[in-house]
């Protein structure tokens, strides 16, 4: 099998057209899509705008690519031997060492502007406007030295609600990544295009923590008053993304508009329905149904007017991705355009190994969303008619379907839980509980009473039914039990999503009080009680036990903010 090395070069093993860097700004030249050939090589320099460079501080001495297309970005990433060509078409990256987000790296500029409206502390770390600025002057000298390549894009499908992104970076493949997850402007857009915020993104960097108040030499930062990110020391595409989202995160609710970290499809009645869970827990896979249209797979914002998706693309997980399990995203894996981070290639036929996690658990999968067959190309819906919370429960406690009322939906909203396996970390030896506020803590800049509250308000407003589903273990923990089938968790959502389950009959969890179906079709009836799948009721009993208690001791921190009916819908 081939793994790339960490000083990975791509094998280019077909021609491609090479060409000397400018020693301009590369902003004379434009690309004439309509007569490519009448254009030299030299001039391939993409769509630009009025608004350049100049505005950011930026003075390049190479060459600047203005928003190609992803067959030029595909040349600019092989010319460097950044990446190597996947069979069928899809392009293969290395971001190791960070193979993942790095949550403990990520700072908010402190200053009038975010003072009083960020929930300050381990999540939302402040950064003084001072390293700010010694930060982004290394950033900009940086910058300044390398080619560049710029794109230029949008965030939210809503024409009121959404921002206009530049990202300007030094990495080709990234600038695809963008051009993959944000959504894609119109030729008239470009020409009159003004950034709302702008990520400088310079992966090569390394931070100084003694100069830029850094914890380590990789830096991702948010300035809310400059209305721009820097990024650097990481070359793990996901942070662009995240970045963004947490500024959305910060902005709308003034707006009234309640940003989600969900995933949202539509049925063909109009339907809508939301998906919220932290990652692996299938909120990629169930949101991608062939029976429902895609409306997105990760960020979403719920207005006055619905639902409206933040992004362009899909950024699917694949671990032990199969053509059966979830054919729609295996496909997209397949497609020229695709971005796959950190898996493991053949090394003759350079055929992806899903199975393989000897580089990271996390490998990814970057695509536009119109690679999904059904996706709404709208990025829009109405108000939901259900809301589904996703836990990939590693104890093998909670039941994998459930109905909660509105007062449990904000108790497991604010909880925010999933389990980490024994073996996904270093030192993991048996599985451990982790709740995340809201299913997205690391992007809320705000209190999570603050976008708790929106959700209450919304399901009261819309009459929503929010269900949660268990994507965890059966029979016992993680090393015990067996993971539910992926096709018994799909009918017991489409059961959910088509009213099937509304009318029949439920019975209360002993433990967490809510309503768990006695019966869910092309489900066995022994699967939806958890207790009964245990071979030892008693090692059931004190495994849940453990679990409430985490729950109560998690909920702790917010009992004196909630009402007593949401204070009293936790474990009994």
């Amino acid at each position: 099998m081939f793994a790339p090395p960490r000083d990975f070069e791509a094998k280019v093993t077909w021609p491609i057209a090479t060409r000397k860097p400018s020693a301009t700004s590369g902003m004379a030249g434009v690309h004439d899509e309509a007569n490519p050939t009448t254009v030299a090589a030299t001039d391939w320099q993409g769509k630009m705008t009025r608004h350049g460079l100049d505005r950011h501080g930026i003075t390049p001495t190479a060459q600047v690519h203005w928003n190609l297309a992803p067959a030029r970005l595909y040349e600019e990433t092989f010319a460097r031997k950044l990446a190597s060509l996947v069979h069928m078409g899809a392009l293969a990256t290395l971001t190791a060492p960070h193979t993942g987000r790095s949550p403990k790296d990520r700072f908010i500029v402190r200053d009038a502007l975010t003072e009083s409206t960020v929930d300050w502390g381990a999540v939302n770390v402040a950064l003084s406007p001072a390293h700010f600025d010694a930060l982004r002057r290394d950033v900009v000298t940086h910058l300044g030295g390398r080619d560049l390549f710029v794109l230029d894009a949008r965030a939210g499908a809503d024409e009121k609600h959404g921002i206009d992104v530049r990202v300007v970076t030094e990495s080709p493949w990234h600038a695809l990544f963008a051009y993959n997850m944000f959504l894609r402007l119109s030729d008239a857009a470009h020409q009159g295009f003004e950034p709302d915020f702008t990520v400088l993104h310079a992966p090569s960097l390394k931070a100084d923590p003694a100069r830029h108040g850094t914890r380590s030499d990789v830096s991702i930062v948010v300035n809310v008053t400059a209305r721009e990110v820097l990024i650097t020391g990481t070359h793990y595409a996901g942070e662009i993304k995240k970045s963004i989202f947490s500024v959305l995160n910060q902005i709308l609710p003034d707006r009234d508009v309640f940003p989600m970290h969900c995933s949202a499809n539509v049925g063909a009645s109009g339907d809508v329905a939301l998906f919220f869970g932290l990652s692996g827990t299938g909120k990629t896979t169930l949101s991608a149904d062939a029976a429902r249209g895609l409306i997105g797979d990760d960020e979403h914002g719920w207005g006055s007017e619905g639902v409206f998706n933040f992004e362009g693309g899909c950024y699917a997980k694949t671990i032990k991705l199969s053509r059966e399990g979830e054919p729609d995203i295996y496909r997209a894996t397949q497609m020229f355009g695709t971005i796959l981070e950190n898996v493991v290639l053949d090394g003759n036929t350079r055929e992806i190994d899903f199975d393989n996690a000897s580089i990271t658990e996390n490998t990814r999968a970057s695509y536009p969303i119109h690679y999904i067959a059904n996706a709404v190309l709208s990025g829009r819906g109405g108000h939901p008619r259900h809301v589904v919370f996703l836990t990939a429960d590693a104890f093998g406690v909670l039941p994998p379907v459930a109905r909660l009322t509105p007062a449990q939906a904000m108790y497991h909203f604010l909880s925010g839980y999933t389990a980490k396996v024994a073996g996904t970390e270093r030192g993991v030896t048996e599985p451990s509980a982790t709740f995340s506020a809201c299913f997205g803590a690391p992007f809320l800049p705000r209190h999570p009473g603050v976008y708790a509250e929106m959700l209450g308000r919304r399901l009261r407003e819309h009459g929503a039914q929010v269900w949660l589903i268990n994507t965890g273990w059966s029979g016992g923990a993680y090393g015990t039990g067996s993971r539910l089938k992926l096709a018994h968790t799909r009918a017991m959502v489409h059961a959910a999503l088509d009213g099937r389950l509304s009318g029949g009959k439920f019975t209360p969890d002993p433990v967490f009080g809510f309503d768990v179906p006695t019966s869910v079709p092309d489900v066995p009836r022994e699967v939806l009680t958890p207790r009964g799948t245990w071979p030892d009721g008693a090692a059931y009993d004190a495994a849940a036990a453990k679990l409430a208690k985490m729950f109560k001791d998690n909920f702790a921190k917010f009992s004196e903010q909630v009402s007593p009916e949401v204070r009293g819908a936790g474990p009994r």
